[in-house]
């Protein structure tokens, strides 16, 4: 049995995490402090006599004794982080300075939830590990993509001069059950909009691209990655290549929802990419030929089911 710390542990991602790993028979501390996660996400898991529950924020030191730190804390949809951009900031460096620090002190593996914003409005398609990116420094979005950028180099220099184990998992559009509702992201998005007969909202053109991962898909890879060997250490794209318009999505959603909305388009937000594809070659090779295993299709069943039980 491992002791395993998860910060935003409570969130949609996080709450998967939590879940796989104890039913691995792991010990789980959950670190939150709601601000984008909710305690509904990990209710199911209180009577688990090895859950548990700490109500945190990850700017401030938190000590503990684990064997290994999955930092997922930090607001992950644009309505979210954009909402106090300072504090996005902050959760993204204070946090990794914090939990780097712990690992250090306690010599724990610790692994970095970074994600594809990190390579900006991408020049290069698909988008590989080496790519450096093109980020607007000081845009709307850059509170996100730069603490993420900036989360990764404190990762690497923690690792090369304190030697501290570490792994960095660049995670592309993630989807599934406990998104939430109102997070603006395009899959819960377009489902909610569809459940409810109300207009589906298209920014742009609807010819941009994104690839989506369904979230088991992603919490098996973060699995590996932070099972692998200790000279794996990252950055390692996890996403799923499959690419699809938003157009293509918004027409999957509506046919598999039997939903008789609309499209409207709206103006292109600052900064937003026009494409998103992960290479995934390098997760390919370095985590046990891992790739994802749930089509679009499938993912997207699952997660209307749960949107209809909730909303």
């Amino acid at each position: 049995m491992k002791k395993i710390l998860i910060t935003g542990g409570a969130g949609f991602i996080g709450s998967h995490l939590c879940e796989r790993l104890l039913n691995e028979g792991n010990e789980v501390i959950c670190l939150d402090n709601y601000f984008t996660g909710a305690k509904s996400n990990i209710v199911h898991l209180l009577d688990n006599p090895y859950f548990e529950l700490v109500r945190h924020d990850v700017t401030m030191p938190y000590f503990v004794e684990v064997d290994e730190i999955y930092n997922l804390a930090c607001p992950a949809s644009p309505i979210h982080y954009q909402y106090n951009p300072i504090k996005t900031i902050k959760t993204s460096v204070m946090g990794a300075i914090n939990m780097l620090g712990l690992a250090k002190r306690i010599k724990a593996k610790i692994l970095q939830a970074s994600t594809s914003e990190v390579y900006g409005d991408p020049l290069i398609h698909p988008q590989t590990e080496d790519y450096w990116g093109n980020v607007n420094p000081i845009g709307s979005r850059s509170c996100y993509d730069e603490g993420k950028r900036c989360a990764e180099s404190l990762f690497m220099n923690y690792h090369q001069k304190n030697e501290v184990k570490i792994k960095i998992a660049r995670i592309f559009n993630t989807y599934g059950p406990r998104m939430n509702a109102n997070d603006g992201r395009v899959v819960s998005n377009f489902i909610v909009q569809a459940l409810k007969g109300e207009d589906i909202t298209i920014y742009g053109d609807g010819t941009q691209t994104r690839s989506f991962q369904y979230v088991d898909d992603l919490i098996e890879g973060f699995i590996r990655l932070m099972n692998s060997d200790d000279s794996v250490i990252g950055p390692v794209n996890i996403g799923n290549p499959g690419e699809f318009t938003m157009l293509e999505l918004a027409e999957n959603v509506l046919k598999l929802t039997n939903s008789k909305s609309k499209l409207t388009f709206l103006p292109l937000p600052e900064d937003d990419p026009l494409q998103r594809q992960p290479d995934i070659r390098l997760a390919k090779k370095l985590l046990n030929n891992w790739e994802p295993n749930t089509n679009l299709n499938e993912g997207l069943k699952r997660t209307i089911n749960y949107f209809k039980e909730t909303i």
